[in-house]
């Protein structure tokens, strides 16, 4: 956050910087405002630039096997251009590198689950996934595991056919 305010004052100089070279260069002929509101519109393009690029920049760095099943796009009264173009600040992903199966319940996964949103702290969570019940476990701390491999003490959600965890925890 500290680093993104610095490029947005970085920006905000940089194109006041422009405009004042520009107004030397032509000897003084743009009107006053010109600088302060180049000023503004290099800090407001700087940031609009960082929020619409969260997303790219975030999954750039997550491993190859994190497969994101799902977006949240927001619209902000705040920020018009957002109907425009709508800003995504949260996703859902999966973590392939812990997939488990279970030989005995072949039609249960067991995977993690990461929660990303743009300013928040990231979270990530155990999860057993019934690609034939089409339901959800999570992995808390009354949930154990039974001798035959099964969940004992979890609390199952109900899940539509075709949501994004269970598609892409069950290859569907």
């Amino acid at each position: 956050m500290l680093l993104e305010f610095v490029a947005i004052l970085a920006a905000g100089f940089a194109l006041a910087g422009i405009a004042l070279t520009l107004n030397v260069l032509l000897r003084r002929r743009l009107p006053k405002w010109v600088v302060p509101a180049s000023a503004g519109a290099g800090m407001l393009a700087m940031a609009i630039w960082l929020e619409y690029s969260w997303f790219e920049r975030v999954t750039a760095n997550l491993p190859q096997e994190v497969e994101v099943v799902s977006t949240n796009r927001l619209r902000a009264w705040y920020r018009p251009w957002t109907y425009v173009v709508p800003q995504v600040n949260r996703l859902i992903a999966l973590d392939h590198r812990f997939d488990r199966r279970n030989p005995a319940l072949p039609d249960q996964v067991l995977t993690r689950v990461l929660l990303l949103g743009r300013w928040e702290p990231s979270r990530q969570f155990g999860v057993v996934l019934d690609c034939a019940g089409a339901r959800r476990a999570d992995l808390t701390d009354e949930v154990a595991f039974a001798p035959d491999g099964g969940l004992a003490g979890a609390r199952w959600i109900a899940l539509p056919v075709d949501d994004a965890l269970l598609r892409g925890a069950c290859g569907a």
